[in-house]
């Protein structure tokens, strides 16, 4: 059986990094995987998107309309953007994060409200307030690995090494960080 992740957010946020992170342990644990990255604009704040499909045999690395059985979104717009592509039956891991789009940040429009209790009312969502707890932990930019460590726990993927893949593909001086950040957020989800 064919799982399907679909990690969104916005540039800078590291989704890429948490993707590929997901897909080398994937990968070591023995599943056929395939990843596909969309940019958009990332490195001024746009969309960021990444799909990764792990099973026995994957054919595809596309989730289409309604196949995803998780979304992780680092931002909570994004999760509003993609939720379409997700399962009636899959979950919602929400960074309870706002990044201003260019109009709202010029003044335009305004940033939506209710995002998370519209989500949460339509699916099984679980709100992680990933920002607070990475600078809770001195570094706000391990708010990824929080919510990739979040993600692993969801998906019940805690029997692979995912301390010797952070180890594996992260700079040295921030390894340890990482892991400690991994492991938060596995805790954070019951």
């Amino acid at each position: 059986m064919v799982k399907s992740i679909l990690l969104v957010g916005v540039g800078g946020q590291g989704t890429i990094l948490a993707s590929k992170l997901l897909t080398t342990g994937l990968m070591e644990a023995g599943y056929d995987v395939k990843m596909s990255e969309i940019h958009g604009m990332s490195q001024r704040g746009g969309s960021v998107s990444s799909q990764v499909r792990y099973g026995e045999k994957v054919e595809s690395p596309v989730i289409e309309l309604g196949g995803a059985d998780i979304l992780v979104s680092f931002e909570k717009m994004e999760a509003l953007r993609w939720l379409e592509y997700l399962k009636t039956d899959g979950k919602v891991i929400l960074n309870n994060y706002e990044i201003g789009s260019i109009s709202i940040l010029s003044g335009k429009v305004d940033y939506p409200e209710g995002i998370v209790e519209e989500i949460s009312s339509k699916v099984d969502t679980i709100v992680v307030d990933a920002a607070k707890h990475a600078k809770d932990m001195g570094n706000s930019k391990v708010m990824n690995i929080i919510l990739l460590g979040a993600t692993v726990k969801s998906m019940k993927l805690e029997g692979i090494d995912w301390e010797k893949i952070i180890r594996e593909n992260v700079k040295k001086q921030f390894i340890d960080i990482n892991i400690e950040a991994f492991k938060h957020g596995m805790s954070l989800v019951g």
